[in-house]
Protein backbone atom coordinates (compact mmCIF):
# COMPACT_ATOMS: atom_id res chain seq x y z
CA UNK A 1 0.00 0.00 0.00
CA UNK A 2 2.77 2.38 0.88
CA UNK A 3 4.42 1.71 -2.48
CA UNK A 4 1.15 2.35 -4.30
CA UNK A 5 0.69 5.66 -2.45
CA UNK A 6 4.21 6.72 -3.29
CA UNK A 7 3.66 5.89 -6.94
CA UNK A 8 0.43 7.86 -6.95
CA UNK A 9 2.20 10.81 -5.40
CA UNK A 10 4.89 10.65 -8.04
CA UNK A 11 2.25 10.60 -10.73
CA UNK A 12 0.69 13.75 -9.29
CA UNK A 13 4.01 15.56 -9.28
CA UNK A 14 4.67 14.57 -12.90
CA UNK A 15 7.84 15.33 -14.76
CA UNK A 16 8.70 18.46 -12.79
CA UNK A 17 10.36 16.55 -9.93
CA UNK A 18 11.95 13.16 -9.39
CA UNK A 19 12.59 13.50 -5.68
CA UNK A 20 12.92 16.30 -3.15
CA UNK A 21 16.41 17.25 -4.32
CA UNK A 22 16.43 16.76 -8.09
CA UNK A 23 14.22 18.66 -10.53
CA UNK A 24 13.83 18.11 -14.24
CA UNK A 25 13.28 21.07 -16.57
CA UNK A 26 10.65 20.65 -19.20
CA UNK A 27 12.04 21.03 -22.72
CA UNK A 28 9.82 23.34 -24.80
CA UNK A 29 8.35 21.71 -27.86
CA UNK A 30 9.91 22.87 -31.11
CA UNK A 31 7.48 22.86 -33.98
CA UNK A 32 8.79 21.45 -37.21
CA UNK A 33 9.02 23.97 -40.06
CA UNK A 34 5.88 24.00 -42.14
CA UNK A 35 7.14 22.92 -45.55
CA UNK A 36 4.04 24.18 -47.27
CA UNK A 37 4.44 27.69 -45.86
CA UNK A 38 8.10 27.78 -46.88
CA UNK A 39 7.29 26.60 -50.39
CA UNK A 40 4.52 29.20 -50.68
CA UNK A 41 6.89 31.98 -49.59
CA UNK A 42 9.47 30.88 -52.15
CA UNK A 43 6.81 30.63 -54.85
CA UNK A 44 5.46 34.07 -53.96
CA UNK A 45 8.90 35.68 -54.16
CA UNK A 46 9.63 34.06 -57.52
CA UNK A 47 6.19 34.92 -58.87
CA UNK A 48 6.49 38.54 -57.74
CA UNK A 49 9.77 38.84 -59.64
CA UNK A 50 8.14 37.41 -62.76
CA UNK A 51 5.25 39.86 -62.47
CA UNK A 52 7.61 42.79 -61.92
CA UNK A 53 9.58 41.83 -65.04
CA UNK A 54 6.28 41.61 -66.88
CA UNK A 55 5.35 45.05 -65.58
CA UNK A 56 8.61 46.52 -66.87
CA UNK A 57 7.97 44.96 -70.30
CA UNK A 58 4.44 46.39 -70.27
CA UNK A 59 5.76 49.88 -69.41
CA UNK A 60 8.22 49.72 -72.29
CA UNK A 61 5.37 48.81 -74.63
CA UNK A 62 2.52 51.00 -73.34
CA UNK A 63 4.47 53.92 -71.87
CA UNK A 64 4.89 55.62 -68.51
CA UNK A 65 1.14 56.30 -67.96
CA UNK A 66 0.16 52.64 -67.99
CA UNK A 67 -2.46 51.51 -65.45
CA UNK A 68 -3.05 48.28 -63.56
CA UNK A 69 -5.60 46.97 -66.08
CA UNK A 70 -3.15 47.47 -68.95
CA UNK A 71 -0.29 45.89 -67.00
CA UNK A 72 -2.40 42.81 -66.24
CA UNK A 73 -3.53 42.60 -69.86
CA UNK A 74 0.03 42.77 -71.22
CA UNK A 75 1.24 40.12 -68.77
CA UNK A 76 -1.73 37.92 -69.70
CA UNK A 77 -3.38 37.66 -66.29
CA UNK A 78 -6.33 39.22 -64.50
CA UNK A 79 -5.92 42.19 -62.20
CA UNK A 80 -7.09 39.91 -59.38
CA UNK A 81 -3.94 37.83 -59.81
CA UNK A 82 -1.78 40.97 -59.46
CA UNK A 83 -3.51 41.79 -56.18
CA UNK A 84 -2.85 38.25 -54.96
CA UNK A 85 0.88 39.02 -54.98
CA UNK A 86 0.89 42.79 -54.37
CA UNK A 87 -1.09 44.66 -51.72
CA UNK A 88 -2.01 47.51 -54.05
CA UNK A 89 -0.69 49.61 -56.92
CA UNK A 90 1.89 51.27 -54.67
CA UNK A 91 3.28 47.86 -53.70
CA UNK A 92 3.67 46.86 -57.37
CA UNK A 93 5.15 50.24 -58.27
CA UNK A 94 7.62 50.06 -55.39
CA UNK A 95 8.74 46.57 -56.43
CA UNK A 96 9.11 47.78 -60.03
CA UNK A 97 11.25 50.75 -58.95
CA UNK A 98 13.48 48.48 -56.87
CA UNK A 99 13.90 46.06 -59.77
CA UNK A 100 14.86 48.82 -62.23
CA UNK A 101 17.36 50.35 -59.83
CA UNK A 102 18.90 47.04 -58.71
CA UNK A 103 19.05 45.31 -62.10
CA UNK A 104 19.57 48.17 -64.56
CA UNK A 105 20.59 51.56 -63.20
CA UNK A 106 22.86 50.86 -60.22
CA UNK A 107 24.94 48.06 -61.83
CA UNK A 108 25.78 50.23 -64.84
CA UNK A 109 26.87 53.15 -62.67
CA UNK A 110 28.90 50.87 -60.39
CA UNK A 111 30.60 49.26 -63.38
CA UNK A 112 31.53 52.68 -64.78
CA UNK A 113 32.97 53.89 -61.48
CA UNK A 114 34.94 50.67 -60.93
CA UNK A 115 37.07 51.08 -64.08
CA UNK A 116 40.57 52.41 -63.42
CA UNK A 117 40.83 55.52 -65.61
CA UNK A 118 42.40 58.94 -65.26
CA UNK A 119 40.20 61.51 -63.54
CA UNK A 120 38.85 63.21 -66.67
CA UNK A 121 37.93 60.01 -68.51
CA UNK A 122 36.40 58.52 -65.36
CA UNK A 123 34.24 61.64 -65.00
CA UNK A 124 33.03 61.37 -68.57
CA UNK A 125 32.44 57.63 -68.34
CA UNK A 126 30.24 57.88 -65.23
CA UNK A 127 28.16 60.69 -66.75
CA UNK A 128 27.86 58.74 -70.00
CA UNK A 129 26.73 55.62 -68.15
CA UNK A 130 23.88 57.48 -66.46
CA UNK A 131 22.71 59.37 -69.55
CA UNK A 132 22.92 56.32 -71.81
CA UNK A 133 21.05 54.12 -69.32
CA UNK A 134 18.20 56.63 -69.20
CA UNK A 135 18.25 57.12 -72.98
CA UNK A 136 18.05 53.36 -73.59
CA UNK A 137 14.94 52.93 -71.42
CA UNK A 138 13.11 56.28 -71.40
CA UNK A 139 9.59 55.07 -70.60
CA UNK A 140 10.73 52.97 -67.65
CA UNK A 141 12.87 55.84 -66.34
CA UNK A 142 9.96 58.30 -66.63
CA UNK A 143 7.63 55.80 -64.96
CA UNK A 144 10.13 55.44 -62.12
CA UNK A 145 10.53 59.18 -61.66
CA UNK A 146 6.83 60.01 -62.01
CA UNK A 147 6.04 57.52 -59.25
CA UNK A 148 8.95 58.44 -56.96
CA UNK A 149 6.85 60.27 -54.39
CA UNK A 150 5.00 59.28 -51.25
CA UNK A 151 5.62 55.66 -50.25
CA UNK A 152 7.82 55.06 -53.30
CA UNK A 153 10.22 57.95 -52.77
CA UNK A 154 12.57 55.93 -50.58
CA UNK A 155 13.56 53.58 -53.42
CA UNK A 156 14.81 56.38 -55.68
CA UNK A 157 16.34 58.30 -52.77
CA UNK A 158 18.19 55.19 -51.61
CA UNK A 159 19.62 54.59 -55.09
CA UNK A 160 20.78 58.21 -55.35
CA UNK A 161 22.38 57.96 -51.92
CA UNK A 162 24.19 54.70 -52.75
CA UNK A 163 25.61 56.15 -55.95
CA UNK A 164 26.62 59.39 -54.22
CA UNK A 165 28.33 57.53 -51.38
CA UNK A 166 30.23 55.33 -53.81
CA UNK A 167 31.31 58.39 -55.77
CA UNK A 168 32.37 60.17 -52.57
CA UNK A 169 34.56 57.18 -51.70
CA UNK A 170 36.27 57.34 -55.10
CA UNK A 171 36.73 61.12 -54.85
CA UNK A 172 38.11 60.87 -51.33
CA UNK A 173 40.58 58.14 -52.22
CA UNK A 174 41.87 59.99 -55.28
CA UNK A 175 42.25 63.28 -53.43
CA UNK A 176 44.14 61.63 -50.58
CA UNK A 177 46.33 59.81 -53.07
CA UNK A 178 47.36 63.24 -54.41
CA UNK A 179 47.75 64.58 -50.86
CA UNK A 180 44.81 66.97 -51.20
CA UNK A 181 42.07 67.86 -48.73
CA UNK A 182 39.29 65.27 -49.09
CA UNK A 183 36.93 66.83 -46.55
CA UNK A 184 34.47 67.95 -49.22
CA UNK A 185 34.20 64.62 -51.03
CA UNK A 186 30.71 63.83 -49.69
CA UNK A 187 28.96 67.13 -50.58
CA UNK A 188 30.79 67.24 -53.93
CA UNK A 189 29.57 63.72 -54.74
CA UNK A 190 25.98 64.53 -53.81
CA UNK A 191 26.19 67.73 -55.87
CA UNK A 192 27.41 65.84 -58.93
CA UNK A 193 24.79 63.09 -58.64
CA UNK A 194 21.96 65.56 -58.05
CA UNK A 195 23.02 67.85 -60.88
CA UNK A 196 23.48 65.08 -63.44
CA UNK A 197 20.20 63.43 -62.45
CA UNK A 198 18.17 66.65 -62.75
CA UNK A 199 19.76 67.65 -66.05
CA UNK A 200 19.17 64.18 -67.50
CA UNK A 201 15.56 64.23 -66.31
CA UNK A 202 15.05 67.57 -68.07
CA UNK A 203 16.68 66.21 -71.22
CA UNK A 204 14.70 62.95 -71.44
CA UNK A 205 11.50 64.98 -71.14
CA UNK A 206 12.48 67.48 -73.85
CA UNK A 207 15.14 65.95 -76.13
CA UNK A 208 16.27 69.38 -77.35
CA UNK A 209 19.79 68.05 -77.99
CA UNK A 210 21.47 64.73 -78.64
CA UNK A 211 22.60 62.47 -75.82
CA UNK A 212 26.22 63.07 -76.86
CA UNK A 213 25.76 66.84 -76.61
CA UNK A 214 24.26 66.45 -73.14
CA UNK A 215 27.21 64.30 -72.07
CA UNK A 216 29.64 66.93 -73.42
CA UNK A 217 27.92 69.78 -71.55
CA UNK A 218 27.66 67.88 -68.29
CA UNK A 219 31.26 66.69 -68.52
CA UNK A 220 32.40 70.26 -69.13
CA UNK A 221 30.52 71.48 -66.06
CA UNK A 222 31.47 68.67 -63.70
CA UNK A 223 35.09 68.56 -64.82
CA UNK A 224 35.33 72.34 -64.44
CA UNK A 225 34.34 71.92 -60.79
CA UNK A 226 36.75 69.05 -60.20
CA UNK A 227 39.58 70.97 -61.86
CA UNK A 228 38.83 73.99 -59.69
CA UNK A 229 38.95 71.85 -56.56
CA UNK A 230 42.29 70.38 -57.63
CA UNK A 231 43.75 73.84 -58.30
CA UNK A 232 43.40 74.71 -54.61
CA UNK A 233 44.18 71.15 -53.43
CA UNK A 234 40.63 70.73 -52.12
CA UNK A 235 41.13 73.44 -49.49
CA UNK A 236 38.33 75.99 -48.86
CA UNK A 237 40.90 78.26 -47.17
CA UNK A 238 43.06 78.36 -50.30
CA UNK A 239 39.98 78.86 -52.46
CA UNK A 240 38.78 81.81 -50.37
CA UNK A 241 42.25 83.38 -50.24
CA UNK A 242 42.38 84.27 -53.95
CA UNK A 243 40.27 86.23 -56.40
CA UNK A 244 38.13 84.40 -58.93
CA UNK A 245 37.73 86.36 -62.16
CA UNK A 246 35.42 84.68 -64.63
CA UNK A 247 38.05 84.88 -67.37
CA UNK A 248 41.79 85.09 -66.81
CA UNK A 249 43.50 88.12 -68.41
Amino acid sequence: MANQAAAAGADEVGADTIDDDVSVKKVPRVDKPDGRKRRWREHKIARREELVDGTLAAIRLRGRDIGMDEIASEIGISKTVLYRYFNDKNDLTNATLERYVEVTLAPRIYAAIAVELDEFNLTRQVISAYVETVAADPEVYLYVMSNSSGPNRDVVADSERMIAELLSTVLGERLRRMEMDSGGSVPWAYGVVGGVQLATHWWISNKSMTAEDLIDYLTMQVWGGIHGVAQVKGSPARFNAVDHPLVED
